[in-house]
C-alpha cells in the first residue's frame, strides 16, 4: 500500500498539480509507519530545493490544537477557566455585538445588543457566535461598508473584533475563538504565544527550532521555507508560483488560530505526543478534555447542518468524512463518531489548514499523520483526495501488519 500512497502523490506532482509534499505518520508507540517528502520547495525560476521533512509552512489553522493544548495548559495551572466569562478580559471581543442584518440603502448592519458571557469552552468549540468575515457574506458586506477587507491588518483585534453571527452558546459557526483564546493565553502568562509555546510545548519536544509565528526572524527556518503555489481559477494544473501572496494578510500577532509555520517533522512530533497523551505538554484529565466532544445533541446538529449549508462549507469543513457520518467537533477538531471503512476508526480527529495541508489522529488504530504541502485554491479537493489516499495507505498498512501478527 505504501507504494499505492507513492504512486498518487508522484503523479500529482509529475502532472503539475502540486509542487511539493511531506508525509509522516505514525503509531501510538512512537514507531514511523511511512515517510515521504517528494517535489520541490518552490516553483520560484532557479529555486531547486527539494521538499523535505524540514522544509517549513505554513499550517494555517492546524495551529488551532496547539493552541487548545497551550490554553488547556494554563487551566492545569488555574491562570484561566473552561467556563468563566472572558469577555472582560477581551474588550474588543464581541463589542459590536450581533449583526441580524443588513440596510443597503444606508450601507450600515443592523445589530441586536448581546452581553451573552463568552468562555474559553465556547472559543475552542467554535460555538462563541464568531465566524470567519472571509467565510461569510453578511459579514464581508460590513467589512465593505467600512472600507475594510476581510481579515486583513496587523493584530487580533484588527482581524477578529467582528459582530458575532449568534447569540454566544447557541450554534456552531467556525471562527476566530482559537485567535482569541491565544490573546488569553498571553494575558494569563504575561508573555508572547510564541514564547509560550517554545518554552512549555516545543522546547520539551525538541522542535523549538522548526515551529514559530516568526520563521523569517528566524536563522534556523527561514532558508528552508516553502513557497505558495496556485493553480488556476478553474483549480486545474499546472500550478505556477504565487509571489505576492501572504497567507497572514499583514499580520504580526501570534495569531492562535492560524499564524504557525512548521516543517512535517515538528508538527508530527507534536501531534504523535498528543497520541500518546505525553505527560509533558498534558495530565490525563486535560488530554480526556481536549478529546472530548463538546457539543450537546443541538449544537451537534447545527455543526453538521453548517458543514452541509454550500459545498465550501463541506470542502473547507468536511476534510472528505462521508456525509453519512455524524460528526462532532472537541478542542482538538472535528471528530466523525463513525468509522470509514478502509480510512479509520469511529472517534479519529481530523483537522486541515488552509493551504490544504491535514492531520489526523486515530485513537482506536492508534496511529497518526500529517501531510504539508503549499497549494491554492485553499483546501484544493483534487490534493485533499490525495491526502485522503494517504491516511488510507497508513491505516491499511496496520491493519495489514495486525493480520499478519494474528496469523
Amino acid at each position: 500500500m505504501a507504494h499505492n500512497v507513492d504512486k498518487v502523490y508522484q503523479e500529482a506532482i509529475e502532472s503539475g498539480l502540486l509542487p511539493g509534499v511531506s508525509l509522516l505518520a505514525g503509531d501510538k508507540n512512537g514507531k514511523i509507519i511511512y515517510a515521504k517528502s517528494l517535489g520541490k520547495a518552490s516553483l520560484k525560476e532557479g529555486d531547486d530545493r527539494p521538499f523535505t521533512e524540514d522544509t517549513i509552512c505554513a499550517i494555517a489553522s492546524m495551529s488551532k490544537l496547539m493552541t487548545s493544548v497551550a490554553a488547556l495548559q494554563c487551566v492545569e495551572e488555574g491562570t484561566l477557566g473552561l467556563d468563566k466569562d472572558v469577555r472582560p478580559l477581551l474588550p474588543e471581543m464581541g463589542k459590536y455585538d450581533i449583526i441580524t442584518g443588513f440596510d443597503d440603502e444606508k450601507n450600515e448592519g443592523i445589530f441586536e445588543p448581546d452581553s451573552t458571557p463568552i468562555t474559553l469552552r465556547m472559543l475552542l468549540s467554535h460555538v462563541s457566535g464568531h465566524e470567519y468575515d472571509w467565510f461569510n457574506p453578511l459579514l464581508g458586506k460590513w467589512r465593505a461598508s467600512r472600507n475594510e477587507q476581510p481579515w486583513t491588518g496587523p493584530t487580533i483585534e484588527s482581524k477578529s473584533a467582528l459582530p458575532l453571527l449568534c447569540k454566544p452558546g447557541t450554534r456552531f459557526t467556525y471562527g476566530t475563538g482559537h485567535d482569541w483564546a491565544g490573546k488569553l493565553v498571553q494575558i494569563a502568562t504575561g508573555s508572547s504565544l510564541e514564547d509560550f509555546m517554545r518554552a512549555r510545548i516545543w522546547e520539551p519536544l525538541g522542535i523549538e527550532n522548526d515551529i514559530s509565528f516568526y520563521p523569517k526572524s528566524k536563522k534556523s527556518m527561514k532558508d528552508r521555507m516553502a513557497d505558495i503555489s496556485t493553480l488556476n481559477e478553474k483549480g486545474e494544473a499546472p500550478a505556477i508560483d504565487l509571489p505576492t501572496f501572504d497567507i497572514l494578510f499583514g499580520g504580526t500577532d501570534c495569531l492562535g488560530g492560524a499564524g504557525l509555520f512548521s516543517s512535517a517533522k515538528a508538527y508530527y512530533t507534536f501531534i504523535s505526543a498528543v497520541l500518546r497523551r505525553d505527560p509533558r505538554l498534558l495530565r490525563p484529565t486535560s488530554y480526556d478534555e481536549l478529546f472530548r466532544p463538546q457539543l450537546d445533541e443541538k449544537l451537534e446538529l447545527t455543526f453538521n447542518e453548517y458543514i452541509m449549508s454550500s459545498p465550501a462549507h463541506t470542502n473547507f469543513l468536511g476534510v472528505r468524512v462521508p456525509d453519512s457520518n455524524r460528526r462532532t467537533w472537541s478542542f482538538a477538531g472535528l471528530i466523525s463518531k463513525e468509522a470509514q471503512s478502509g480510512r479509520f476508526e469511529r472517534g479519529t480527529t481530523f483537522w486541515a489548514g488552509f493551504p490544504s495541508t491535514v492531520w489526523f489522529i486515530d485513537h482506536a488504530t492508534g496511529i497518526c499523520g500529517t501531510a504539508l504541502c503549499q497549494i491554492l485554491p485553499p483546501l484544493h479537493p483534487e490534493i485533499v483526495k490525495l491526502h485522503e489516499e494517504f491516511q488510507r495507505g497508513v491505516f491499511e498498512m496496520v491493519q495489514g501488519n495486525k493480520s499478519s501478527a494474528e496469523a
